[in-house]
């Protein structure tokens, strides 16, 4: 059953009907969305909003955290940098299905993307971090990412005469401390925002951002597909966990996700929506990396996952938003497109030149 008549519309509603005029006008006159009741109210796709202000964002908290988000001397081998997992030239991810960390160990989930984090309340596919301020540090003590004791590194960093300045003139004279380097690396990732795409023109009024197979893909998205149920507002994302069946649980590459932070067994397998902004660049997809086809990914759920009914007895159901569509292949072929619209190169970002004063490592 489609998802469509799960919702008791009628499917030809959505298709012989279309017009792409009627998208060629404000997204308040546009057709309405058609959105499933547990999804409660879901905003409308836009562009991003003014990023939102912090006191201790400043010119040099941002200057000084760009410096450490690229200094190895952050690890615990000193050969290790936030920016060997969130390459700018890798859409801030780093292409790979799983990440390289301490001694070349390989993690259990792929790279987010930290374009526009400062819009989620919770970072990682998880959540376990509340915002950027809490996530900063997470990776430099973490054994299997950057291995380092963090005593150890404000030690190092007190130590070079260049940081000692640059913190100096961001947060005031004194020794370097936990808090203050949290706010410097949080202060530059807030500002990897992704730049305007084709769907932000549109919406803009520049009509001619998209064509009329891209406009019809838009009204997919936005009505059978039920992608706006999860992928909404100005990030393509709700910031909320859902299971979509993907968790393994059993098998190679389990992973039991949202559970492993609130202890609670209804959360096994579910992961935080990730955003579509940018997502050409931020392949390969999914919490694990294991699907690098953007069309095997809208196939599977068009076929409505692998079903609640194959799942394994462990496992809570599916998120209720996961149902058949029935799209056939000029639909699929309409929303593929419409999500290249979805994404704008990310801007290339030189490498900061770095203090010195010691040697690299202890």
């Amino acid at each position: 059953m489609s998802l469509l008549l799960y919702l008791g519309i009628p499917q030809q509603a959505c298709s012989s009907t279309f017009s792409a005029e009627t998208y060629r006008q404000p997204p308040e006159r546009w057709p309405a969305a058609t959105t499933h009741p547990e999804a409660g109210k879901v905003p409308e796709l836009a562009p991003l909003p003014p990023l939102p202000p912090e006191d201790w964002h400043t010119p040099a908290s941002e200057a000084l955290g760009r410096q450490l988000f690229f200094d190895p001397r952050l690890s615990g081998s000193g050969q290790i940098a936030c920016a060997s997992c969130h390459d700018p030239d890798l859409g801030w991810a780093d292409g790979r299905r799983v990440a390289f960390g301490h001694d070349r160990q390989s993690g259990t989930r792929n790279s987010m993307s930290i374009l526009n984090a400062a819009w989620f309340d919770q970072l990682f596919w998880d959540g376990r971090a509340g915002g950027l301020l809490d996530q900063a540090l997470q990776p430099i003590t973490n054994p299997i990412e950057m291995n380092a004791n963090l005593e150890d590194v404000l030690s190092r960093l007190n130590r070079i005469p260049g940081y000692r300045q640059a913190f100096s003139a961001a947060f005031g004279v004194g020794p370097i401390d936990a808090d203050q380097l949290a706010k410097a690396l949080a202060a530059f990732e807030r500002r990897i925002v992704s730049r305007p795409n084709r769907l932000d023109r549109f919406i803009s009024g520049q009509y001619d951002a998209l064509n009329d197979q891209e406009i019809f893909g838009l009204h997919l998205y936005r009505t059978r597909a039920g992608c706006l149920n999860c992928h909404n507002g100005s990030l393509y994302s709700d910031g909320q966990f859902h299971h979509t069946g993907l968790s393994y649980y059993g098998r190679q590459y389990q992973d039991i996700g949202r559970e492993l932070v609130t202890g609670q067994a209804a959360d096994r397998g579910k992961f935080r929506t990730p955003s579509l902004r940018d997502l050409a660049y931020t392949a390969p997809w999914m919490h694990n990396g294991l699907f690098p086809s953007l069309r095997g990914i809208l196939n599977m759920y068009n076929d409505g996952m692998i079903g609640s009914s194959q799942l394994h007895p462990d496992l809570p159901p599916l998120s209720p938003l996961i149902r058949p569509l029935q799209l056939d292949t000029a639909e699929l072929n309409a929303l593929e497109a419409f999500l290249a619209s979805l994404s704008n190169r990310p801007l290339k970002l030189r490498p900061p030149e770095l203090p010195t004063g010691i040697p690299q490592m202890d």
